[in-house]
C-alpha cells in the first residue's frame, strides 16, 4: 500500500501543478465516538467557567484525525495518490454518540 503525500490532499476539485489522469472514486473514513463519563463530567465543569471546552475540543480533534487517517488508508488501498474535494461531516447517532466522516474523491495524478 502506497502512502499519499499530504500535499496531494485538498478541499479544492483540482490540484495545481498536477494533472488528474484517473478518478478512482469516493473514499471515506468513519469514526463513531462516545464521551466517557469522566470526560462528560469534566466538560460539564468546564462549561460552568465558560470559554473553550478543551475536553470536547480534544475529543473532536481526535475523532477528525482518525477519520482522516482512515480516509487516507481507503484511498491508498484503491491505488490513489491524491484526494480532492475533501470534506468532513458529523452526526449524532445516539445521545452522547457522534459519527465523524471524512470523505473525498480519490484520484491518480501526474
Amino acid at each position: 500500500m502506497k502512502n499519499i503525500d499530504l500535499s496531494c490532499i485538498t478541499t479544492a476539485f483540482e490540484l495545481p501543478g498536477h494533472r488528474i489522469v484517473r478518478n478512482v472514486g469516493v473514499v471515506r473514513g468513519i469514526v463513531v465516538r462516545s464521551r466517557s463519563l469522566v470526560g462528560a463530567i469534566g466538560a460539564s465543569l468546564q462549561t460552568l467557567l465558560g470559554g473553550n471546552i478543551t475536553l470536547f475540543t480534544a475529543l473532536c480533534e481526535k475523532a477528525r484525525s482518525e477519520a482522516f487517517e482512515l480516509m487516507l488508508e481507503h484511498a491508498a488501498e484503491r491505488g490513489a495518490n491524491a484526494i480532492i474535494g475533501v470534506r468532513y461531516d458529523a452526526n449524532d447517532v445516539a445521545v452522547g454518540v457522534t459519527e465523524v466522516l471524512a470523505y473525498g474523491t480519490a484520484v491518480i495524478v501526474e
